[in-house]
Order: structure tokens, then C-alpha cells, then sequence
């Protein structure tokens, strides 16, 4: 199991998750992805699934 991976938004970079003892912390590649940044995720793919989420508009994060 790897412990960096790139989140991928359809072509764009979203940013990169990387593996700490608390799971994967989201690094935003660029501004669109800026409310992810530092956010835990208990994998990859629930990091990719945010990444969508949010560039479709559907993601409503606490302030």
C-alpha cells in the first residue's frame, strides 16, 4: 500500500493525499481544491470522492 497518491479531478491535478498515523491528509494542488486542504480522509478514494464532490459544487464543508 502506497502512502502518497494524486488526486485527479477528470484531467486536472486536485492535489495529493499523503499517509499519516491518522490517515490521509489532502495537500491542494490548486486554489479550486483550497477547502480540502489539511482535511483527514480514511483513504484515497474517499479523498478522490470529495475532490469530485467539490468540483461539481456539491460539497458543503463546516466553516
Amino acid at each position: 500500500m502506497s502512502d502518497t497518491y494524486i488526486i485527479e479531478v477528470g484531467s486536472n491535478p486536485a492535489g495529493i493525499v499523503v499517509r499519516d498515523e491518522r490517515g490521509y491528509r489532502f495537500f491542494a494542488a490548486s486554489h479550486q481544491f483550497n477547502r480540502l486542504e489539511g482535511q483527514i480522509f480514511r483513504n484515497a478514494r474517499e479523498a478522490e470522492r470529495a475532490a469530485r464532490r467539490l468540483a461539481e459544487g456539491e460539497l458543503k464543508l463546516a466553516s
